[in-house]
């Protein structure tokens, strides 16, 4: 197949799988989403929304969050990873948004990627999921199979988001996204397929033989 061939099935494939795509998160507000994200990295999120239900019974908003001991909020978050570092960054990140945007969350890259804790992939899933703004937030899954797709050099997270944004038109891709990682999740995992077993690998590189490695 060629590139556009390619973005075709799978944008096709895609959709016929994932017709309606929910943001796998639990949340309730922007500020809950941007936490569950925080706490999403290296973390499952099946695991996330275990967790954010007990933090957020203890601290019903920022408001409260802000007020709880940060070993209140390491002894819940602990599951989750990382969590001297996620728990300081949350309780920080609270502060912040109260001293500064008064309880709210920013609506706009540069404010939240100054956040504790928060990078450029958290801050895109705010923006799309959150505010509804068209972004391509890139995780493992979608840079993995972006790489095994021949859609980018895998050369960085950047690159590949640059690549993605240039190749589906906008209005796709805050579905798209989601789409990916469910699909990633579900048929092309960092430990199958390697680029010759689902059907989008297959249909696309018929005559691929040998597994892809994929740069992280």
């Amino acid at each position: 197949m060629k590139k556009q061939e390619r973005i075709d099935f799978i944008s096709q494939t895609l959709n016929e799988i994932y017709p309606i795509t929910t943001i796998p998160l639990n949340h309730k507000n922007i500020f809950e989403l941007l936490i569950a994200v925080l706490l999403s990295a290296q973390c499952t999120d099946e695991r996330v929304n275990k967790v954010t239900p007990k933090l957020f019974s203890k601290g019903k908003n920022v408001f409260e969050i802000a007020k709880l001991p940060l070993e209140d909020i390491y002894n819940i978050i602990r599951p989750c990873g990382l969590a001297p570092k996620k728990s300081k960054a949350i309780l920080d990140l609270s502060k912040i948004l109260i001293k500064k945007f008064n309880g709210s969350v920013p609506n706009n890259y540069t404010e939240l990627e100054k956040l504790p804790g928060v990078g450029h992939k958290t801050a895109s899933v705010v923006m799309s999921q959150g505010f509804g703004h068209s972004a391509f937030p890139i995780d493992t899954h979608i840079h993995r199979l972006a790489q095994r797709w021949g859609l980018t050099n895998g050369k960085n997270v950047k690159q590949t988001e640059k690549d993605m944004k240039r190749l589906f038109p906008e209005k796709s891709w805050n579905k798209l996204h989601l789409q990916i990682i469910y699909y990633g999740r579900e048929f092309c995992t960092a430990r199958s397929c390697y680029g010759i077993i689902c059907k989008i690998c297959k249909n696309c590189f018929p005559l691929r033989k040998k597994p892809i490695k994929t740069k992280k």
